[in-house]
């Protein structure tokens, strides 16, 4: 429904000399006054900071809030049959059509109300908004011959299960500019046990197609939905800038559903992911920028990323990584406030010889393990390339990481940092660190090729390869080990 403002009558009896004398005479008035004065000044200045956020060591440039569209329509107003049997991908196409003409006068929104509307994958435009009503789903049409095929993806050069091409996503952008996907807790449902089943039995020619996929776009919102049962990875933002995710459910079996990352930002800019549940068959989010020598081509990092506020879960690989895929870059990353529960593995960084680029300025803050076999990952020889065209001396660069206020009880291995000669790990802080464990041999703290520092007192006891500060940042030990190996991958 689009809003209109209407005036008000009595706004034109207004007298301010009989009305402000008036209003001044109540203290708790002028308090109240004084408090809308502040909020509106607080509001001019956050409302110039939305371009130019300063969470980052630059500015982090985010998309304002979604404005009202001009007009608006309901699928049903094009055909749509919301019986979960009828195929509804015409009505979809035509309602996009309808809205990509209103560009220039502020774009259009669709409303899906309750029901099962089936489909086959269908595109957006700029300037749209998608709004999913409560109890209203989008299902996926599950048999592939309906599923367009399209070229790998130019960082990958590979369909990245298959080489040649990829199956296209359900929801799918491109070369788009005002995008908002949101509702009152819709669903989008890739229907994707078929999927997986098929991939298992290895009956699949290409690559399996994203959820949500949106590529070369900018100022992107999506919000208050949930994603559901992906064929592939779920949500896939690929060289996009200014994207908000937030408030968001994420789902899919824990096991027997092969690669189905929860939000994968890919050669991203300019984003944050925050207030949201995931628990998937892979990694709940993963950062990603490009695979080996066609990543290092394309060149396009993934950079100024916020993630906050979420409890995700991954029984089969981890809570948030960063690579294996990071061959355009990886920096200047935060995330703070996340429980990882009932997982694998916690926090993951993961590279190899021949990814080259590098992973440098990534902050963990405020992190709570529960029931995780390894918390905190750093490996670099997760050996999986596309074809054997790599450099195998293309090193990848890992640096400047802190890990601040990490808790948690029942893990195995707190943390392991796996460098390599020609991989060292570089200048890593960990702070205030308090992890209960559940294995009580020695190696629990594990290191190789490793050098930074513990500031304070942290549990449990440190890795020999690190530098010991106390609590107001004076050096207590300087290490002579920080080449030093003790990985026990047994644990």
């Amino acid at each position: 429904m689009v809003e209109t403002l209407t005036s008000s009558p009595s706004i034109s009896r207004f007298n301010p000399r009989r009305s402000i004398p008036a209003l001044f005479s109540s203290y708790k008035t002028l308090f109240a006054l004084l408090w809308i004065l502040l909020f509106t000044s607080l509001f001019f200045r956050q409302t110039n900071l939305a371009d130019g956020l300063f969470i980052f060591r630059r500015p982090l440039h985010l998309p304002l809030f979604p404005r009202f569209r001009p007009v608006s329509f309901n699928i049903t107003d094009f055909g749509a049959v919301g019986d979960g049997v009828t195929v509804n991908t015409l009505a979809f196409e035509k309602a996009v059509f309808a809205i990509a003409k209103l560009g220039k006068k502020g774009g259009g929104q669709l409303n899906v109300p309750a029901g099962n509307w089936l489909t086959a994958p269908f595109n957006l435009t700029s300037h749209m908004t998608l709004f999913l009503a409560e109890d209203a789903v989008i299902l996926g049409v599950d048999d592939e011959k309906y599923w367009p095929l399209m070229p790998p993806l130019p960082s990958y050069g590979y369909g990245r299960e298959h080489p040649g091409p990829r199956y296209g996503s359900l929801i799918h952008g491109q070369n788009l500019r005002d995008i908002v996907i949101t509702g009152n807790n819709g669903t989008i449902d890739g229907q994707g046990q078929r999927w997986w089943e098929r991939y298992r039995q290895k009956l699949l020619n290409h690559t399996r197609g994203p959820l949500v996929q949106i590529m070369y776009s900018r100022d992107i919102v999506i919000s208050n939905i949930t994603l559901r049962n992906p064929p592939f990875w779920t949500l896939h933002p690929y060289d996009c800038k200014n994207v908000t995710i937030r408030n968001m459910t994420i789902l899919a079996p824990l096991f027997k559903a092969p690669n189905t990352d929860g939000i994968d930002p890919d050669s991203c800019e300019d984003m944050v992911i925050e207030d949201s549940y995931i628990s998937v068959g892979d990694d709940a989010i993963a950062i990603k920028s490009g695979w080996d020598q066609y990543g290092l081509a394309y060149g396009r990092p993934s950079k100024n990323i916020l993630i906050r506020n979420l409890v995700v879960r991954s029984m089969v690989s981890a809570g948030i990584s960063i690579g294996s895929e990071m061959s355009g870059g990886v920096s200047n990353v935060t995330v703070e406030n996340v429980l990882v529960w009932n997982s694998r593995r916690a926090v993951r960084i993961k590279t190899a010889a021949g990814r080259g680029a590098y992973i440098r300025d990534i902050k963990y803050k405020n992190l709570t393990f529960e029931n995780v076999r390894v918390g905190i990952i750093i490996k670099t020889d997760y050996n999986e390339h596309p074809d054997s065209g790599f450099d195998l001396k293309a090193f990848p660069v890992i640096r400047d990481i802190s890990y601040d206020s990490i808790h948690g009880e029942g893990v195995r291995v707190p943390v392991r940092i796996h460098g390599s000669a020609d991989i060292p790990v570089r200048n890593v802080t960990f702070k205030d660190m308090s992890v209960g464990t559940t294995y009580k041999k020695k190696r629990i703290f594990q290191c190789s090729y490793v050098s930074g520092r513990v500031v304070g007192s942290i549990f449990p006891k440190p890795c020999q390869n690190l530098d010991l500060y106390d609590e107001h940042g004076t050096l207590v030990k300087k290490s002579v080990s920080e080449n030093a190996s003790d990985i026990d991958y047994d644990i």
